[in-house]
């Protein structure tokens, strides 16, 4: 592996791979030397033919090609790739720069000229240029897709202490360092997403895109292009999110309401890595770490035909349930704490006092839209000044009643779990991450028996 060089070009260099294609040995080598030290992959081919075989299985950021070459000019080269599917950004280098060869550049979308004899300064700032124009289309396709698609704002941590999201924390510390594949189960507004942005921002992908794509958002017709990208008479239309979302992170969301004709191609693309754009003739590999994530019962949706059985063996590698609300109880406080600072912050406007009378309501109720429900009655709440009524607190709890509070709320928090697994004590102790002791002594004190 090279040994990244830091200078005033490592901006975009230290993670990106170009291809170097020139017939003269002596020009491959000194630009290779040139860029080796500062980029993460660098190649040489003599010739088109070659990068053709190269381009066959590896996928560049960048390709710096000469235009006068035995056989066929790079731009002839450029041409033919284009129609063929090639995504990369180009630079031609050439002795040669008249007005029809620069017209011709520009139709075939070449990034930028260099003129031969160059300086290494002059070729590190076109590449610089070229790369940061690459990372700011990406940046600028990335944000459109997220303000068209209506996707929340969502960029917070996992938060709450209580055993059930500990659980789900260390389970995100113990994946964060591999490629595996995760599924995150559990109902609407749990926060699967922010459990899935948590596991990116700790893995080794956290410097490059985390891309969420909402699969019931996306019309069935427009699935393949907006996913896989678009090639149309030689021009590339479309990168796609996929290409996009490359070296980083890619959360399906709605699994189960993806397109049947996109089920097929992404179980591909599972398999092997590589993605065929619309209208290409070539497959382009990829470096991606896949998240799903459901509220849907995935096997019903295979009996039911709405999903492929083979696509859902596929991303059911690993599972990871996200806990309820009312399963978490505990972790209300540290939540509505969090998004009256948030949204009172953010409107310029006084944080509301969260009194002991409102916490005590707000961990008695059901919140059967999760903390996406808590979250939006927050921000309303702040916007209009004041808890709706149900929520609202006229003075302190202290002393004898703060404690039995505090004991009512946890006895209220393990009943209901105990509920949702159907009086299995076993169970409901893994879910809340304490000993089947625990929930027995617990239950002892309140006046009910071992079952």
């Amino acid at each position: 592996m090279n040994t990244v060089q830091t200078d005033t070009y490592d901006t975009k260099l230290a993670d990106a791979s170009i291809l170097v294609i020139d017939d003269e040995p002596g020009m491959r080598n000194f630009l290779t030397k040139i860029l080796s030290p500062r980029c993460r992959r660098v190649e040489q081919a003599e010739g088109p033919k070659q990068a053709s075989a190269i381009l066959d299985t590896s996928h560049f950021d960048l390709i710096i090609v000469d235009n006068i070459m035995p056989g066929q000019t790079g731009l002839e080269w450029l041409q033919e790739q284009r129609r063929v599917g090639l995504f990369a950004d180009t630079i031609l280098i050439t002795a040669y720069a008249d007005l029809e060869t620069a017209i011709k550049a520009l139709r075939i979308g070449v990034t930028d000229f260099v003129l031969k004899p160059f300086r290494a300064n002059q070729i590190l700032n076109a590449v610089s240029q070229a790369l940061d124009r690459k990372h700011l289309r990406r940046e600028n396709s990335l944000l459109r897709h997220a303000l068209t698609s209506g996707q929340p704002s969502i960029r917070g941590r996992l938060l709450g202490n209580s055993p059930a999201i500990s659980q789900v924390r260390d389970t995100l510390h113990k994946l964060a360092p591999l490629p595996t594949s995760v599924l995150f189960t559990g109902p609407s507004g749990a926060g699967k997403e922010v459990a899935a942005r948590t596991l990116h921002s700790l893995s080794p992908r956290s410097e490059n895109p985390f891309v969420a794509i909402n699969c019931a958002a996306i019309p069935p017709d427009l699935a393949a292009q907006e996913f896989f990208g678009l090639v149309d008479g030689g021009e590339t239309k479309r990168d796609g999110l996929f290409l996009n979302a490359d070296g980083g992170t890619l959360f399906l969301d709605e699994i189960a309401q993806m397109p049947d004709i996109v089920q097929v191609a992404l179980l591909r693309v599972l398999e092997d890595k590589r993605i065929r754009p619309v209208g290409a003739e070539r497959e382009i590999p990829l470096d991606l770490r896949f998240m799903f994530a459901t509220n849907a019962d995935l096997e019903e949706a295979v009996k039911n035909g709405q999903m492929r059985a083979d696509l859902y063996h596929r991303i059911n590698v690993l599972q990871i349930e996200m806990p309820s609300l009312k399963m978490r109880a505990e972790d209300i406080v540290e939540l509505a704490a969090l998004f009256v600072e948030e949204f009172s912050t953010a409107l310029g406007v006084p944080a509301l006092e969260l009194d002991d009378q409102t916490l005590l309501k707000m961990s008695r109720y059901e919140w059967p839209g999760n903390v996406r429900e808590l979250r939006n009655m927050i921000e309303r709440s702040v916007i209009l000044n004041g808890f709706p009524e149900e929520f609202s607190g006229d003075g302190k709890i202290t002393g004898v009643e703060a404690i039995e509070t505090l004991e009512l709320v946890t006895q209220r928090h393990i009943v209901n779990v105990l509920d949702a697994c159907g009086g299995n004590r076993a169970e409901a102790a893994r879910r809340l991450g304490v000993s089947r002791k625990t929930i027995d002594r617990k239950f002892a004190t309140w006046g009910a028996g071992a079952d």
